[in-house]
């Protein structure tokens, strides 16, 4: 947004884009209003990362337009909670998309890896937590940064995580999903000197509260620097952790 917004500029400047054209083209720069949703165009140039379509809730139609005006501008283009009528409607509209059915995301201009950096490491403790492992990685990938995934890592076999110590030491930024009683963010967080972003999912027996008992476990962690967002909330953790990464990779390049 800030490199089109400058060419934008420059080309006025230099008498290649009439001031007419270039006032049309700013009109819905801050923002589009389209009724039923109003687009933030100005995500990128406030935040370095562009809005995100939720689309639980919306009409595939909706979703379809929205989807579109965002396609106009640059950057990727990413809708997570779709359902099949949504993602139907999504690939018929605007083909040469990346859909993950594990994590009910879809994304177009999937940016390849920044290669020269350390990256985010997602780690599941059990597969039925990959639901929201995988909405985590997807949407931390969808800006950049490299993204590792170890998954069925739980603390009942801990020797799992154990002999994968190289990786946790090689990530920045390390988000942990996990159900029942949400011990694993604590471990990981006792090993390695990264932010780690704890996700609690509703996955685990009745006394699990949907997801209540792994949130308040992770909420209690006794390792420190253990981060938490809401149950089932991989989205969250993976914008976060993007946000964290862009934030280290601009300091290194300043250094």
């Amino acid at each position: 947004m800030e490199e089109s917004l400058r060419a934008l500029l420059e080309s006025v400047r230099d008498g290649q884009v009439p001031v007419e054209h270039a006032v049309d083209r700013l009109r819905d720069l801050p923002f589009e209003d389209l009724g039923f949703a109003t687009i933030d165009h100005h995500r990128a140039l406030r935040r370095g990362l562009p809005e995100v379509v939720f689309a639980q809730g919306k009409t595939p139609g909706q979703t379809v337009e929205i989807v579109g005006r965002l396609l106009e501008k640059e950057g990727p283009v990413l809708v997570t909670r779709t359902d099949e009528p949504v993602v139907a409607a999504l690939l018929d509209a605007h083909p040469d998309a990346d859909h993950n059915e594990l994590a009910r995301t879809v994304i177009w201009r999937q940016p390849q890896p920044r290669t020269g950096e350390s990256g985010v490491l997602v780690i599941s403790a059990g597969t039925s937590d990959l639901p929201v492992a995988e909405e985590a990685a997807v949407t931390a990938g969808a800006f950049g940064p490299p993204v590792d995934r170890l998954y069925d890592v739980g603390v009942a076999g801990l020797h799992r995580l154990l002999a994968r110590g190289e990786r946790l030491k090689a990530a920045s930024v390390i988000i942990v999903v996990a159900g029942m009683e949400g011990a694993l963010p604590s471990v990981v967080g006792g090993l390695v000197d990264v932010p780690v972003i704890a996700v609690p999912t509703s996955i685990g027996y009745g006394a699990s509260f949907g997801g209540l008992a792994a949130l308040l476990g992770m909420l209690n962690s006794c390792a420190s620097g253990v981060t938490v967002v809401n149950i089932d909330n991989g989205f969250g953790a993976g914008y976060s952790a993007a946000v964290i990464q862009r934030a280290i990779a601009r300091g290194a390049r300043g250094a």
